[in-house]
């Protein structure tokens, strides 16, 4: 079996940069460059016959891939271009509102970007709730979606999703979750989740670069509903440019227009990687480097922001220091890459191309930073913002 540690020639990135960003843009793997110089090729030489040669039907080839590594059935998995455009689709299903089921039960620690959809919708209540075990207690007959976070991306708190599910299924509600925190760092398996949709992106830890969000819908429900955001791709036979929509059958009626070949392209050589390794063995291997991550900030008398219990931590170690905004900059200066979020600290996220190496180097460069006060001179700048 290939050491891990083998696959770091596959990234650039790595060749300059100390790279613990992979919650936010994991590294590119060398092969997306090759798929999109293929890309290229295809269009220049092939010109319109690509699309008839796998260009149309890429969202739902590589929206199968991405089923691979979530647990979704063959058929079942589509890609959008982000997250909010696929939770729009779904949505869209439910229109009109009925004002006897309008309630949106959300999680506050959720990555906000749906929730401006949900806020937006009129005859939509938005329920907000501080954690998982609320979300149950929340969900009533008047709920009618609960989307949820399976990992939150401030903390990387898995949450859990199994008590949501069957609660929202004993009122009617539908459940939708967001793997985008943990699709390629911690199993899932959507279909035995019993989860109604799962939506999720790839510029994390599936490493597939942006333009690349995708959609599971339950297969049983996917023959049932009728998107009203929808687009030609979604027709039985789009190329009949018939007046009336005919929707496709399963997940294909949850398309929109024109796909996003090249970000496809480019998304592939990621999901191969993770494919061939098997997110088990990235999962084992994530637990031991953020333990140690823990560790060494314990060592160093540093505020750990996430959760202690293995089968509650995702990906990400947030750690909580003085002036931590100012300790990234001075980071980010020294070729060391990670990001922050308010109210939460500096966020630490390896991959399983990460060095035990790396990850002391990260917390010593921290200490000494804080110990020389190396990020002072970045505060003033930063008030400015």
């Amino acid at each position: 079996m290939r050491d891990l540690l083998d696959y770091r020639s596959e990234f650039p990135i790595l060749e300059h940069t100390t790279y613990l960003i992979n919650h936010s843009l994991a590294a590119m793997p060398r092969g997306a460059e090759e798929r999109l110089a293929q890309y290229a090729r295809m269009w220049r030489e092939r010109g319109i016959r690509a699309w008839g040669e796998g260009w149309w039907t890429m969202p739902m080839t590589v929206g199968d891939q991405v089923g691979r590594i979530v647990g979704a059935p063959p058929g079942s998995t589509v890609m959008h271009q982000n997250v909010a455009v696929a939770e729009a689709v779904v949505l869209s299903c439910f229109f009109p509102i009925a004002p006897e089921r309008n309630r949106v039960v959300y999680e506050r620690g959720n990555f906000p970007s749906v929730r401006y959809l949900y806020q937006a919708q009129p005859g939509l209540e938005v329920v907000v709730c501080e954690d998982d075990g609320a979300i149950v207690d929340a969900i009533d007959e008047r709920t009618l979606l609960v989307p949820i976070s399976h990992v939150l991306f401030r903390t990387a708190e898995i949450q859990d999703v199994e008590p949501i599910v069957r609660r929202a299924h004993e009122v009617g509600a539908h459940v939708i979750l967001d793997c985008y925190q943990s699709a390629g760092i911690v199993p899932v398996d959507v279909a035995a989740l019993g989860v109604d949709f799962a939506v999720g992106g790839s510029v994390k830890w599936l490493c597939g670069g942006p333009g690349n969000g995708w959609l599971y819908v339950r297969p049983d429900l996917a023959e049932r509903l009728s998107p009203t955001f929808t687009g030609w791709q979604a027709h039985e036979a789009p190329f009949g440019f018939e007046e009336e929509m005919r929707y496709a059958s399963g997940a294909a009626r949850f398309l929109t227009g024109t796909p996003n070949v090249p970000a496809h392209y480019a998304a592939t050589a990621g999901y191969d990687l993770i494919e061939g390794i098997g997110v088990e063995r990235i999962r084992a291997n994530s637990l031991r480097q953020t333990q140690l991550l823990i560790d060494l900030a314990d060592a160093a008398g540093f505020e750990v922001r996430s959760p202690r219990a293995p089968e509650r931590r995702g990906g990400t170690v947030t750690v909580h220091v003085p002036d931590f905004p100012a300790v990234h900059r001075e980071l980010a200066e020294r070729q060391i890459l990670c990001d922050f979020r308010p109210d939460a600290g500096i966020r630490l996220g390896p991959h399983y191309y990460t060095s035990d190496d790396e990850l002391r180097f990260v917390l010593d460069q921290i200490g000494q930073i804080l110990e020389t006060g190396a990020h002072v001179r970045h505060l003033g700048a930063l008030a400015q913002h």
